[in-house]
């Protein structure tokens, strides 16, 4: 069996970021989770100006030689009002974001004077520099604020728009075909035949790869038949980066994915040593043109295709989006439980974190068990035969950074 580090550095290589062939200008509003193709840099200072970190007055703190001291206040300074120059031994009222006026070189906080008839009582000493924050302290002129394949939050979208980028280029979205196959799946709605299940798969997937930033476009439960795969491989590779299956890739007398796959493309079959999942096939499905579109098919057990598609399949699609980063960061947590018996393999447990910062573990680790996945935070990351004792401190993935 291949390790999981081995099946991504199969996968990664074997893939090509298509933003190398194509990308985008898209508004700054509407850039979020999207990978930037392009550096952005900063084209002025931010602030563009020394201004007040709060409400208060703006003043020489030469001219407060003890507290109590009164001062005229010599002009009013809202937020995006040129100042004029501080006269000498007067203050300016001044507002949180205004500019600082030249002849200043403190702010004392409103909450530490006293408003006179035209004049300001400051009941403390100040030092040079206080509240005042300086010109480009945040951001450069020049500098790079955010770096090609950085995928955008909305605080990297509150960014760029500080630096005045009201567009921003970035990687095409990779078009994602997805479909089940198991005459034993309907959906939800329909009536529940003996031996049938819903389709959870399908809403799994469909909301893991549109998290992702992809255009998915779904084809649905394909009937067990060798014909009806490969016609719907076909179907799916037209227009589409990255066909995504689940179920079909054992090796029963109706797992006809390989098969399938095999007359219409290449595939590899691989065993990975990772529970939940096992079974992963990576491929490429022809087009008529003599392009192709990627295949990675997933195990039909629901945990074991959460799992596997976060491990392997994530990597894939931030890869071909031309991310830098393609696997989530991980923390050491303290695990609030035992794990006398690991298994041979990579194992990721579901755990939840609990109030004391510590790390629960869900009963049944099972992966048909699909309210593990939903009830915990992430997963534990346990090299192979590795015991936990509780207290010790394990590698935890959360949820949310794959989803980032």
């Amino acid at each position: 069996m291949l390790t999981l580090a081995q099946a991504l550095d199969r996968l990664i290589g074997a893939t090509r970021p298509i933003s190398r062939d194509a990308a985008e200008t898209v508004s700054t509003f509407d850039a979020l989770g999207r990978i930037l193709a392009e550096d952005v840099r900063s084209s002025l200072d931010v602030p563009s100006a020394d201004n007040t970190a709060m409400d208060g007055y703006a003043m020489r703190s030469a001219d407060i030689p003890e507290a109590g001291t009164t001062l005229p206040v010599s002009q009013r300074i809202p937020a995006g009002m040129p100042p004029e120059r501080l006269q000498a031994g007067t203050a300016a009222r001044i507002f949180t974001g205004a500019q600082i006026p030249q002849g200043a070189d403190t702010v004392v906080m409103q909450e530490q004077c006293e408003a006179l008839d035209g004049a300001v009582r400051v009941n403390t000493v100040p030092a040079p520099g206080q509240w005042i924050r300086r010109r480009g302290e945040d951001v450069q002129n020049g500098a790079t604020v955010l770096a090609k394949g950085d995928r955008l939050t909305a605080q990297a979208m509150g960014l760029a728009a500080s630096v005045g980028a009201a567009k921003l280029k970035v990687a095409r979205r990779p078009k994602v075909a997805l479909f089940s196959t198991g005459d034993e799946l309907v959906m939800p709605g329909e009536a529940l035949k003996p031996g049938a299940i819903y389709n959870s798969n399908r809403f799994m997937l469909r909301g893991l790869i549109e998290s992702l930033g992809c255009e998915c476009t779904d084809f649905g439960i394909v009937p067990d038949r060798l014909d009806a795969t490969r016609d719907a491989l076909r179907r799916a590779s037209m227009g589409q980066d990255l066909i995504v299956t689940s179920g079909g890739v054992s090796v029963g007398e109706e797992d006809h994915l390989k098969p399938a796959v095999q007359a219409e493309g290449r595939l590899d079959l691989w065993q990975i040593a990772m529970k939940p999942g096992k079974p992963l096939a990576f491929g490429e499905v022809d087009r008529p043109d003599g392009t192709s579109a990627y295949f990675i098919g997933l195990p039909g057990n629901p945990v074991s295709s959460f799992v596997t598609f976060l491990m392997a399949v994530r990597p894939v699609i931030m890869h071909l989006q031309g991310a830098k980063v393609l696997t989530p960061r991980a923390v050491n947590l303290r695990a609030d439980f035992d794990w006398p018996r690991p298994d041979k393999r990579q194992e990721f447990l579901r755990v939840r974190l609990n109030d004391h910062g510590g790390l629960d573990l869900f009963a049944n680790q099972s992966s048909g068990v699909l309210t593990s996945v939903v009830w915990g935070d992430g997963v534990v990351d346990n090299p192979p035969g590795q015991v936990i004792q509780r207290g010790d401190a394990v590698r935890f993935l959360a949820f949310s950074e794959f989803l980032r």
